[in-house]
């Protein structure tokens, strides 16, 4: 406690006796003022500081820890660090890949970092909002926002049922106090008045009976706090709506070649993934025909250094579902195709080049179009790798390139331009054991080369196989390859989230609410009328008092009561005579606790 509050607390005369004897009692005992000041606030120098009358304060114990613990954990504090933290520990997932949206990336940076990327793995960056870190901070934040909600819910649900504060005492404590005497006016139209200006005004209204006097008290802006709940509760509304969407949700990918159908069920996807209340039976039961894959890139003579890159990406496809007629529509990047139930990304594209391979006895071991890998480069190089497990009299494998405008030269075989200009194949064949039948499972698009042995020529070196279309290559063991054409293929993202929709308008309603309590303004405004004794009937001095009080900054709030304090008086005859609080005078927080 301050000297200030020493003075408030006890008179002079008290203050100097208590004084006297603190030093006759210091004397007393042989105490000097040094000794007197050698208390530090350290603990690890005069200890704990014992209880007041020397008592150890009680324990907790184990009922007083939970509730000290929930108090913290429902604390709005604690909900905007879980908040803050939520957010943080999103970051990791936009910034490594992740297995649920694309496999093989995941896999290429795991080979490609070694130590590092198996620390990240274990540590579950590849799997982000699945991971149990995720998931305790989304469920802490869960708790902590439900807590805070129901209690605010209840009191906000009761101040909307209460009428409003009473008037207080005085007045004058409050923003914008306007004290008018009014001559001859009459108390009770000035007060219903005062009410029905309020009323318009939007404010609720409660008239009351004091012991000299009459007010009218009014309170406007509930609707700050209705915006603020509704916000929190509609965040509360979006974490659920995920969590119920990573339950229930399902996203597949495929890859379709031009004139190839698919049919939506769980054997036609590349890649499924589903939430643990999935159920397979729920799949749309919808199919489709790739009609054809158009893209469109810089030509040359533009800008030399946007030569090659893409203007566009749209494929035609043919839905069929049952109970209507089959309609064509036409995907785009970020323009998906929406059936009952599902909706269908366009991710990728590619080459399928049409390749047939002969084996030396005769036998067609491969034949159709073969999906390519794209290397990344501007002019689509793309990688080819055939197996051929039923060949004769060895296991055969064809890997190499796919080149839509193709070049060979000191940098290897490689394309210039992303469009079928010159388009070639540039191949070389291999023979041995697959490893096909040993159970592991192998990735469709890629071979390993270094347990076969290549095919090679006259003078020992592999024999490099490069076809346009129509064209064919006897190998010297007899096997030959022919390049029969080309097709496109598109690969596309299908994904179902039942609460999708749901996420939006929770997401929607929380703008709306936040909306609300920033810019809804709350404020209590109070009139008093009073009425000098033996001065009543109409005929005496009546005194108006107006003032009012805002729960956050609200810079109109004096001006408004100086306003209604002038209407007021102007509403009545006679002369009027002022005495205004400073047009800044605002009151404090304890001032504000009082108008409760």
């Amino acid at each position: 406690m301050g000297t200030d509050d020493a003075d408030r607390t006890n008179p002079p005369e008290e203050t100097d006796k208590t004084l006297n004897s603190t030093r006759t009692s210091d004397s007393e005992s042989g105490r000097t003022s040094a000794a007197a000041d050698s208390w530090s606030s350290k603990r690890d120098k005069d200890g704990p500081r014992p209880a007041k009358g020397g008592a150890t304060p009680p324990a907790l114990g184990l009922r007083g820890t939970g509730r000290f613990l929930w108090r913290q954990l429902t604390s709005m504090q604690t909900a905007l660090i879980l908040l803050m933290l939520l957010a943080i520990a999103a970051v990791p997932g936009s910034l490594y890949p992740q297995r649920s949206v694309n496999p093989a990336l995941t896999d290429q940076f795991l080979e490609e970092n070694g130590r590092w990327g198996e620390i990240l793995d274990t540590l579950g960056f590849f799997e982000v909002f699945s991971s149990p870190w995720f998931s305790a901070i989304y469920l802490l934040l869960f708790i902590s926002l439900i807590g805070c909600i129901i209690p605010r819910l209840g009191v906000h649900l009761r101040q909307l049922r209460a009428k409003p504060p009473r008037t207080p005492s005085r007045l004058t404590r409050f923003a914008g106090y306007t004290r008018l005497e009014l001559p001859g006016a009459d108390a009770d139209a000035l007060l219903e008045r005062a009410q029905r200006s309020l009323r318009r005004s939007r404010y609720r209204t409660d008239r009351r009976e004091e012991t000299a006097s009459r007010s009218v008290s009014a309170e406007r802006g509930l609707l700050r706090e209705t915006g603020n709940l509704l916000f929190h509760i509609s965040l509360v509304g979006v974490l659920i709506c995920i969590a119920g969407g990573q339950l229930t949700n399902y996203r597949g990918q495929i890859t379709v070649v031009e004139g190839n159908g698919f049919s939506n069920s769980l054997t036609q996807y590349d890649s499924f993934e589903s939430g643990a209340w999935f159920d397979a039976a729920d799949l749309p039961p919808f199919q489709f025909t790739l009609e054809e894959f158009r893209a469109e890139y810089v030509l040359e003579g533009a800008d030399e250094s946007r030569v090659g890159q893409p203007l566009s990406f749209e494929a035609d496809v043919a839905v069929t579902t049952p109970g209507q007629e089959q309609d064509t529509r036409t995907l785009q990047v970020n323009k998906p195709l929406h059936v009952d139930g599902a909706s269908m990304y366009l991710l990728g594209n590619g080459y399928a080049p049409e390749v047939t391979v002969t084996d030396p006895e005769g036998n067609v071991v491969a034949e159709g179009p073969v999906i390519t890998v794209p290397m990344g480069d501007v002019g689509y190089t793309s990688q080819l790798v055939i197996k051929a497990p039923d060949a004769s009299p060895k296991q055969t494998a064809v890997v190499g390139f796919f080149l839509p405008t193709g070049v060979i030269d000191e940098q290897g075989p490689h394309s210039i331009y992303p469009d079928l200009v010159d388009p070639q194949l540039a191949l070389t064949v291999h023979q041995g054991d697959l490893g096909l039948d040993s159970g592991v499972p192998q990735n469709a698009y890629e071979v390993d080369v270094s347990t076969l042995e290549p095919i090679t020529g006259e003078d020992g070196t592999p024999v490099l196989v490069s076809l346009a279309p129509g064209q064919f290559y006897d190998l010297p063991d007899g096997t030959t390859v022919s390049f029969d054409g080309v097709r496109r293929y598109a690969a596309f993202d299908v994904a179902h989230d039942p609460f999708e929709r749901w996420v939006l308008v929770s997401a929607l309603v929380a703008v709306g609410g936040l909306i609300l309590s920033l810019f809804v303004p709350r404020r209590r405004l109070w009139v008093r009328v009073s009425e000098d004794d033996g001065k009543g009937g109409g005929g005496g001095l009546v005194v108006l008092e107006v003032a009012g009080l805002a729960r956050s900054d609200d810079p109109t709030l004096t001006d408004d009561v100086k306003t209604l304090a002038d209407k007021l008086a102007a509403s009545q005859d006679g002369t009027r005579h002022s005495d205004s609080a400073p047009p800044d005078a605002a009151p404090d927080d304890t001032h504000e606790g009082s108008a409760q």
